[in-house]
């Protein structure tokens, strides 16, 4: 610029030499670039060592689609007998691959999603609960951009199935589409790069009127947001010190603190959008379709058959109580939590019938509503009647009752007769007062056969006021007056 300065002040080439210090054809050069609009001296690419051997380097950048190492290149070269430095090789290599990227560069079109089209789900890994690890169930809407995040502990076809019912009914309905990666509880193949659906998968998805779409195999990049919803995900939910805990003693405490950080992402401002999730959620709904009142069923885990003669459901080798009016019918049985749930659907549709904590193989969790009153034991039968004269015995009243159970017990022989002889005391004495006679006899244990009678007179002379008592003036107990001499 001091050159053509020079020249443009003095009008010469030799004068502008001589203020810029310079050559003055050198000032020649300048003035003519200049006038040609071409203005700096045109690049002269330099003959190097290496300009043999581009070709062969163009080749292996080629053949492994930029991958090749430059320390591999340069021993290749020298087997070929490049008398170069490494560094020269490492350069053109750099350069090579430049070239090769310019021309393989993967271009996208930006996807502007429509509300109430699309939603997509993926997976991401959790804290621990009791040192068992988590999943987390991502899932957004693409326009709204409205998150839903679920710990998990699998990923079954029952739990996703319940993961997806539970997501469209926090979003208010349905999209049209649902996008996700080619797992195996969603596309079970592929026939000439088609992916062939789950056929469960497929009857979920009809249920709730949606399309399900995945992505190309090994290409996640062909998912659009899924991959930015699970790396969202980890970066809000991954246990770190502004968000979750490493671990959780309950999934519960889980499953609140999932819920309370999704709640605080979709009230605050999306950083593409400019506004907040729950604002364009309210709009989004609008085009969402209307959702079934009861889940598919698959969301409700597994089918168990409740046992005949003994009402239980066995999950994982732990056994689970069920209802006894089940007995013998299909239940569906899903792991919640550390709570272990039980569905029947019947005519009315699904109902909850049992929720147990869950227990491990040989201690059964049970509820005692699931049972009937349970039979008399070993230690509290109660007589039945079998003959008339038994039950002619036992009408006399609770005495006559304690009275067989107690002599049965003590192992008295001739039961029968005794029981017949007061049936006949009782015609002549009155039920009443032989019940209660029999109630003494069984409390004192007196089982003779005389004992009865001398129960029923002394009762009766009680009752007249001639029975004769045992009192401190008339005690057939031993004085104590021979001790009196003890000792002289």
């Amino acid at each position: 610029m001091e050159i053509l300065e020079a020249f443009d002040l003095t009008r010469s080439c030799r004068g502008a030499a001589e203020l810029a210090g310079c050559d003055h054809h050198t000032v020649a050069q300048y003035v003519a670039l200049r006038a040609a609009g071409a203005l700096g001296p045109p690049s002269v690419h330099r003959r190097r060592i290496i300009d043999a051997y581009m070709p062969k380097i163009e080749e292996w950048v080629e053949t492994s689609r930029g991958k090749v190492r430059a320390d591999v290149a340069h021993d290749k070269l020298r087997a070929l007998g490049y008398p170069g430095s490494e560094r020269t090789t490492r350069r053109a290599l750099a350069e090579a691959r430049r070239r090769y990227r310019m021309g393989h560069r993967r271009v996208y079109r930006p996807w502007i999603p429509e509300p109430g089209m699309w939603f997509q789900w993926d997976y991401g890994t959790g804290p621990s609960v009791a040192g068992r690890a988590t999943l987390l169930f991502c899932a957004w809407l693409a326009w709204s951009r409205y998150r839903v995040i679920l710990p998990i502990w699998d990923k079954s076809l029952p739990t996703v199935i319940a993961c997806l019912d539970t997501m469209l009914r926090r979003f208010g309905g349905a999209p049209t589409y649902g996008l996700t990666d080619n797992e195996k509880t969603v596309t079970s193949g592929h026939v000439a790069g088609i992916p062939v659906r789950n056929p469960e998968m497929v009857a979920a998805a009809r249920h709730y009127g949606l399309t399900i779409a995945t992505c190309e195999r090994a290409d996640p990049e062909s998912k659009g947001g899924s991959e930015a919803t699970v790396r969202i995900a980890k970066a809000d939910l991954v246990p770190t010190e502004a968000n979750l805990l490493p671990a959780y003693a309950t999934f519960a405490a889980l499953e609140t603190a999932c819920d309370a950080a999704s709640a605080t992402f979709n009230a605050r401002v999306h950083r593409v959008t400019r506004r907040v999730p729950d604002e364009l959620l309210a709009e989004e709904r609008r085009r969402l379709h209307p959702l079934p009142a009861a889940p598919f069923t698959l969301a409700f885990g597994q089918t168990r058959t409740v046992g005949t003669t003994t009402p239980m459901v066995e999950v994982d080798g732990g056994q689970y109580s069920a209802p006894s009016h089940l007995a013998g019918e299909v239940v569906w049985v899903r792991e919640h939590g550390d709570e272990v749930v039980v569905v029947h659907v019947g005519r009315a549709g699904p109902v909850e019938v049992a929720r147990h904590r869950r227990t491990t193989p040989g201690n059964p969790r049970c509820d005692p509503t699931h049972f009937p009153p349970p039979p008399a034991g070993a230690l509290a039968r109660t007589p039945r009647p079998a003959t008339p004269a038994e039950a002619a015995f036992l009408a006399l009243g609770p005495g006559a009752t304690d009275w067989l159970m107690a002599a049965a017990a003590a192992g008295v022989g001739r039961l029968r007769g005794q029981m017949a002889d007061a049936v006949t005391l009782g015609a002549l004495h009155g039920p009443a007062t032989v019940d209660r006679a029999l109630a003494v006899a069984a409390a004192a244990e007196r089982f003779a056969e005389a004992d009865l009678a001398a129960i029923l007179t002394h009762q009766a002379r009680a009752a007249a006021g001639s029975a004769l008592t045992a009192s401190e003036q008339h005690s057939l107990q031993a004085g104590t007056a021979a001790w009196a001499s003890f000792g002289r």
